[in-house]
């Protein structure tokens, strides 16, 4: 007994039309049906087009649907990569090469917007890992703007001499230091030789350095001797013009 395709067709028609109730376009019924499906993502909503994805199925009957596979077409994609449609479209035609010989296009819907919704969730997560590497770069660049260039030994001492130099502190030092006056104290720490020439006349006058007494007494001020103020008094005495003589 053959099959009747017709009364086959117009059973499931029937059948979608009541699952679809009022979403489900017929567009011809002679002298085959042709009709359309609305799919879209969870998160879909037509005021808010750029959240999610839909578009509509278009079928159309062969004479010998459901034995040989209906013409599916891909009307008003909303928010499809470029190269959604002829990726829906290969994944539709492997599922009607398994369902062959049955009614079939419930399946075939089905799993077109189980397509969909794994592309959005594609698409969230991709703008997820972007977000989080634009936070992730924002961080880093606050992060550098605070910690600045890290300072060595190195860096700082060829810092410190450039700064000196260019504002002047390298050439004011040397100039202070060429004129700084030194005290008599100052005179008398430096000068090894004041230390040596009592001890050189001693010796000319015949004494010996085991025989030299030296009275510790003497010494305690000497850090309160200005040696200045003692040069500046004397700088108009002549050896040998002591009143003594």
């Amino acid at each position: 007994m053959s099959r009747n395709y017709q009364e086959d067709q117009n059973n499931e028609i029937e059948a979608l039309d009541s699952i679809y109730c009022g979403e489900m376009e017929i567009l011809e019924s002679q002298p085959v049906h042709k009709f359309r499906i609305p799919i879209a993502t969870e998160e879909f909503d037509k005021d808010q087009e750029e959240n999610g994805l839909a578009c509509k199925l278009l079928f159309t009957y062969t004479p010998t649907y459901p034995d040989e596979a209906p013409l599916v077409e891909i009307d008003e994609p909303v928010n499809f990569a470029e190269d959604f449609e002829e990726r829906l479209l290969q994944h539709i035609k492997k599922s009607i090469d398994e369902y062959l010989g049955m009614e079939m296009i419930f399946s075939l819907v089905s799993t077109a917007q189980e397509w969909l919704n794994e592309r959005w969730d594609d698409h969230k997560k991709a703008l997820e890992e972007e977000r989080e590497r634009n936070l992730l770069a924002a961080e880093e660049a606050e992060r550098k703007k605070f910690e600045g260039t890290r300072v060595t030994v190195e860096s700082f001492m060829k810092w410190k001499m450039i700064f000196e130099e260019t504002t002047g502190i390298t050439a004011k030092r040397e100039k202070i230091n060429e004129n700084k006056k030194l005290t008599g104290r100052e005179l008398f720490m430096q000068d090894n030789t004041l230390n040596e020439s009592d001890l050189k006349y001693l010796l000319e006058a015949g004494d010996s350095i085991e025989s030299v007494k030296i009275d510790e007494s003497l010494f305690q001020a000497i850090g309160d001797i200005d040696f200045d103020d003692e040069d500046e008094e004397d700088d108009e005495w002549v050896p040998g013009n002591d009143d003594d003589d």
